[in-house]
């Protein structure tokens, strides 16, 4: 696709205050919803890998049929998940 002479060009002044105005919108309004999403999205994947996966943690989770089949999808997070699971928390880890 070719893109639009808009795009090639350098944002004059209108252009910046326009972004600056967007992000401060975006700040005002979305911010909040969008990292509450992002925590919640953090949680179930947390919970999904735990329930899917939980002995190899030494969790004696009976592991249904179906993790088999989800397992080649959730290789290559388990490195990632188990340092996250393991990893030493603090009373101030809590404050965002």
């Amino acid at each position: 696709m070719a893109e639009s002479k808009d795009d090639a060009a350098p944002k004059g002044r209108r252009g910046k205050m326009r972004d600056a105005a967007k992000g401060v919108l975006y700040g005002m309004a979305a911010h909040g919803h969008v990292t509450a999403a992002l925590r919640t999205r953090m949680y179930l994947e947390h919970l999904f890998m735990f329930i899917t996966l939980g002995d190899m943690l030494g969790v004696p989770v009976i592991p249904p049929y179906y993790s088999l089949k989800i397992l080649p999808y959730a290789v290559p997070n388990i490195k990632s998940w188990k340092q996250r699971v393991f990893r030493e928390r603090d009373f101030t880890d809590q404050v965002f």
